[in-house]
């Protein structure tokens, strides 16, 4: 998107960034319902499978809005190096790290919860939960802190003081940083790969061997790990964004601010839209909490604004009979 910043148009400029700054408007209001609707019920909070997901949902947040920030600037400012590297920092983490790790760790539990029910309640716990969003904070931090000491290491130290684009090629462009980020990247999503399709092997064959209501719920986390691998997918969507779009800014150089402002909307917003919509919707039980906080509240301010507004009229039709 940096590159924008020289060729758009005010005009183009303008829509660009008032498209992204709605639609971000958007998904954080739907977002932060989700986080509102957790925080007032203490049921899901003594879940470690709703922590999971809730930490989930403000990752994505934190990365949208930093995701954001990075998108207006663009258009705007050059920033230093340190505060382009922090935010680079928190963009790193809450998606290309901390999002796959937590899918993981949310397909884990389901597959203790049907195929070691009895030990469920000792192993799956809230401080647990809480443990491992703290460990996966701990390796998402690893790599960027690399990138870093590799600055360190291999760059004057004038870079920390001129105004640069805030954008990763401009930042971390050394042939180790692009080898470690490579690595890293293929290490992470081959390892949540393989725990989300073994996890949901594992609890496919228990599904299909027990019976009745446990047979149920057994397709119900079925159903749910297999939705973690679609989300896995919108996570990838980020990583092999950079390959596509040299594919397509090949293909169509003259293009080159509209494919890279599509491939921010598809890769980075749309996916903070869908994945926790869709697995926030499809539970039951935060459905139902959902729609009491927000619904049904909704509904009862309507009716009392109609009612303010009726009453009057009915009482005048009334004295006119």
């Amino acid at each position: 998107m940096n590159s924008s910043k020289r060729i758009d148009s005010l005009n183009e400029a303008f829509t660009k960034n008032f498209i992204t700054s709605a639609l971000g408007f958007t998904i954080l209001c739907i977002n932060g319902a989700f986080v509102y609707t957790y925080f007032k019920s203490q049921d899901f909070q003594r879940d470690p499978r709703y922590v999971l997901y809730i930490h989930l949902v403000i990752n994505d947040m934190i990365m949208l809005m930093v995701s954001l920030a990075l998108q207006i600037s663009t258009y705007t400012v050059s920033v230093g190096f340190i505060p382009c590297w922090i935010m680079l920092l928190v963009l790193c983490l809450s998606s290309s790290r901390n999002t796959p790790l937590n899918l993981a760790g949310m397909a884990a539990e389901r597959y203790i919860a049907v195929c070691l029910p009895l030990h469920h309640i000792h192993i799956c716990t809230v401080q647990r939960a809480h443990a491992l969003i703290a460990l996966i904070w701990l390796v998402s931090f690893i790599p960027p802190l690399s990138d870093i000491l590799i600055v360190l290491a291999t760059q004057p130290l004038s870079v920390f003081s001129r105004p640069l684009p805030c954008y990763p090629s401009y930042v971390f462009n050394t042939p180790h940083h692009q080898t470690l980020n490579l690595v890293v990247q293929v290490l992470l999503f081959s390892f949540v790969f393989l725990t989300v399709v073994i996890t949901y092997l594992q609890v496919f064959v228990a599904a299909r061997a027990v019976s009745g209501v446990n047979r149920a719920s057994a397709r119900n986390a079925r159903n749910t790990i297999l939705l973690h691998g679609v989300q896995l997918l919108f996570c990838m969507l980020t990583f092999i964004s950079p390959f596509i779009n040299r594919f397509l800014l090949i293909a169509w150089p003259q293009k080159r601010t509209d494919i890279l402002f599509s491939s921010f909307i598809l890769t980075n917003m749309l996916p903070r839209l869908l994945s926790p919509l869709i697995y926030g919707v499809r539970d039951k039980k935060f459905r139902g909490y959902f729609r009491m906080h927000f619904c049904f509240k909704c509904c009862r301010v309507v009716e009392r604004r109609m009612g303010g507004k009726v009453g009057p009229r009915r009482r005048s039709i009334q004295a006119i009979h």
